[in-house]
């Protein structure tokens, strides 16, 4: 089986858990054997460049098409196409948006398209989608896997060009990112990928019932494949600095948008702080609601309780993870939560919102609604008051990774690569409905 990956993101280049997902996916499809062009936009090959090794050849590193390799995967070859999809406000962007804007315009966290979104995106889908085409015909393969709605247009161009089955694996939704404020262009780019696609692949039952109800998509034509996590365990060496050492730390690590609900988060915090004063609260992320986020702590009165670290990549996620006393994930509708795994992984107590997908697999953690701040001050006490309880919370939450695996992921798909590959034909394939971008 040969698959042509198509993604915007990929670590080190990563704004959330579609980087982490793409990234122990093909992980696992490497290793078992699995031949996969990845197909990622240039501003994430140029932060592989120390990392990667560039081929020259009929392969082509020069020009808007271009691919290089990475050490630790043998299978996988991957491709930089000229196209800047980058939606989420990340500090490596910031210096080039503000430039295309002009020093006249203040660059908010928001531009353009409204939040979460930044920059011209549509204009880069569809160059992605354009220049995605001219790839295909690079590289054998059997089937394409398209991760997200930025890649769909680009998934459905090459589907019909070459006549190859297409897989869309829906990591959220606009509905997830926005609620009700969706963005009516996405919500159609979304659709028409789903309606092309030969197979959709949900991150869990929350993601297929929304993909059933608000995209009218045959529930017969979606498999729920869970995500997993790389569990290395904490690094020996790795220098941890306590805030101070009688305080206990409470963690939110995410985007800091409405859809990861970082103002229940604070809601929460304020009636902890009422009942236990040593408390510190570490909000890390960056995002579209932090300005309003910051003012929230202010007004709330517990400012002086509340670290804003901003983004965190590479060893600073595993620092605050050990610092960590508990991991909350307040997510107002998270389809998975890999953030959640990846906090059992360093034995950190988990509490997450009811309205997530890790909340599937996840049996030993504590669940609450998001809405519910009483409940969940209530919950965080317990678990800093109570130490059997965190003793109880981390040992059993090392039995639910043991459940799931990348490899368990990757063999999900193959199976369902092979089914699409065994049905589709060029003849076949009829075109969907054309809503553009």
């Amino acid at each position: 089986m040969k698959v042509l990956m198509l993604g915007w993101e990929f670590p080190p280049f990563i704004s959330g858990g579609l980087g982490t997902a793409c990234y122990g996916l093909t992980r696992a499809l490497n290793d078992l054997g699995t031949e996969v062009s990845f197909v990622l936009p240039r501003p994430v090959e140029e932060c592989y460049t120390p990392q990667a090794s560039g081929e020259s050849g009929t392969s082509g590193d020069t020009g808007p098409v271009r691919s290089y390799r990475r050490s630790e995967f043998q299978h996988v070859r991957f491709w930089a196409l000229g196209a800047a999809l980058a939606p989420y406000l990340r500090p490596e962007v910031r210096k080039e948006l503000q430039t295309s804007l002009g020093k006249d315009q203040p660059l908010d966290d928001t531009v353009h398209l409204g939040a979460p979104y930044a920059g011209d995106l549509f204009a880069e889908v569809e160059r992605y989608a354009r220049l995605a085409i001219e790839m295909a015909f690079r590289e054998p393969f059997n089937v394409i896997h398209a991760h997200d709605w930025m890649t769909f247009p680009a998934g459905v161009a090459v589907a019909m060009t070459t006549g190859k089955p297409l897989v869309v694996h829906v990591h959220s939704t606009e509905f997830d990112r926005c609620g009700e404020s969706v963005n009516e262009r996405i919500c159609r780019i979304e659709r028409r990928g789903l309606r092309a696609a030969d197979a959709v692949i949900a991150v869990s039952q929350l993601t297929k019932g929304i993909l059933v109800k608000s995209y009218g998509i045959d529930p017969a034509n979606i498999h729920v494949v869970y995500n997993s996590t790389h569990s290395v365990g904490p690094t020996p060496d790795l220098e941890i600095v306590p805030i101070a050492d009688d305080e206990k730390i409470v963690l939110f690590l995410g985007r800091i948008t409405a859809q990861k609900g970082p103002e229940y988060f604070l809601q929460a915090a304020q009636r902890v702080l009422e009942h236990e004063p040593k408390v510190r609260f570490i909000v890390a992320g960056s995002g579209d609601m932090i300005r309003h986020i910051i003012e929230q702590a202010a007004e709330l009165g517990i400012g002086d309780k509340v670290v804003f670290t901003g983004f965190l990549q590479g060893d600073d996620v595993e620092r605050v993870f050990r610092m960590a006393d508990l991991y909350v994930m307040p997510s107002v509708s998270e389809p998975f939560g890999i953030a959640a795994l990846e906090a059992l992984s360093y034995d950190v107590p988990v509490l997450i919102s009811k309205q997530s997908g890790a909340a599937e697999v996840l049996k030993h953690v504590i669940k609450v609604d998001f809405w519910d701040t009483a409940k969940m001050a209530d919950r965080i006490l317990a678990v800093l008051r109570n130490p059997p309880l965190q003793a109880a919370l981390r040992a059993h939450g090392r039995l639910d990774l043991r459940r799931l695996s990348w490899e368990s992921a990757a063999r999900q798909c193959l199976g369902i690569y092979a089914q699409v590959a065994g049905m589709n034909s060029a003849a076949g394939r009829v075109p969907p409905a054309d809503d553009g971008l």
